[in-house]
């Protein structure tokens, strides 16, 4: 086992665990709600608040990335950034992450490295600590990221708060990674804009926090389309939402890849997945904060999610095992 640098044939089973654990932790800075970082049994963060906001998703190669359409480094700041979002949309601010590797045995160390390199570049963005994980042997990658958040004193931003006569409103770009994947799904690898959107999400990391600040009653991210989780939110708020069309803005950039597609990039907008932008209810006095867009309200409960006051036909958003 060595403890240096990986060369170019080094796998991860030519490497070990601890040689690779020491690669990909070494020189990685933390902030201050980091107590005790990686090297121990389990981490020690800081939690301001007395409480702590928790969240876990998994990354399956083949079912949630693919190595030929991103690089592993598109793959780990993915990995950090849709946990990030959903501590974002409990109006939360994140503080740290633990991240569990699984691979083959024959998995170069450098794509595990790259990796982790996206882990850390993805969480240095948000400010946020990498503070410990786990490394396993499996059949395919597996990322999994546990990301932690503080509420900052305030109370959290559930999916149950919104009212009738509340308003809707979004943060974030939506369409893109839908339209990303269309493209690579047509083979193509351009416009890059296009297609890094799907590879790896924008969050507006801070828009959660201010909008709890702004009095936001209901808040979610935007992971599986913008439907789709809206109507999550009306089901457990116990309301109906309906979604103006022009509200919505269409990028002029998804016109251009729809026309050459053949499809509506407005289906993209309202249906697509994997964006990670915030959707939140205010009260309809509410001062939005900077980057919120008002795009429809909430109305009288068994009305479900329509779109210009009608139900929407097509198909609406990501749905596991199906």
């Amino acid at each position: 086992m060595t403890d240096g640098p990986a060369s170019g044939t080094d796998t991860v089973r030519t490497l070990g665990e601890f040689g690779l654990i020491q690669q990909v932790t070494a020189g990685r800075a933390q902030p201050p709600t980091t107590l005790l970082g990686p090297g121990d049994d389990a981490a020690v963060v800081a939690a301001p608040d007395g409480r702590v906001v928790i969240t876990t998703d998994a990354l399956v190669e083949g079912v949630h990335f693919r190595l030929d359409w991103s690089t592993p480094r598109h793959v780990g700041r993915k990995a950090v950034a849709v946990n990030l979002a959903d501590i974002a949309a409990m109006g939360a601010v994140a503080t740290s992450v633990v991240v569990a590797l699984a691979c083959p045995p024959d998995t170069p160390a450098s794509v595990a490295a790259d990796l982790m390199d996206g882990v850390a570049a993805e969480a240095a963005r948000a400010g946020v600590g990498v503070v410990g994980g786990d490394m396993v042997r499996a059949e395919n990658i597996v990322l999994s990221v546990t990301a932690l958040g503080d509420l900052g004193g305030r109370a959290a931003v559930p999916r149950s708060g919104a009212r009738p006569g509340d308003i809707v409103a979004v943060c974030g770009r939506l369409g893109w990674a839908a339209a990303g994947l269309a493209v690579l799904g047509r083979g193509f690898r351009s416009p890059v804009s296009v297609v890094n959107a799907q590879r790896c999400p924008d969050p507006p990391y801070a828009s959660g926090p201010e909008a709890a600040r702004a009095g936001a009653t209901a808040m979610i991210d935007v992971s599986d389309g913008l439907l789709a989780d809206l109507g999550h939110l009306a089901t457990a708020s116990d309301v109906g939402i309906d979604v103006r069309t022009d509200r919505l803005a269409v990028a002029e950039r998804l016109v251009d890849v729809g026309t050459a597609l053949g499809a509506d990039p407005l289906h993209w907008v309202l249906t697509g997945g994997e964006d990670h932008a915030l959707a939140a209810t205010f009260p309809s006095f509410a001062d939005l904060p900077e980057g919120w867009v008002t795009i429809g309200s909430v109305v009288l409960p068994d009305t479900g999610v329509t779109v210009d006051g009608t139900p929407y036909k097509r198909e609406s958003g990501w749905q596991h095992w199906s």
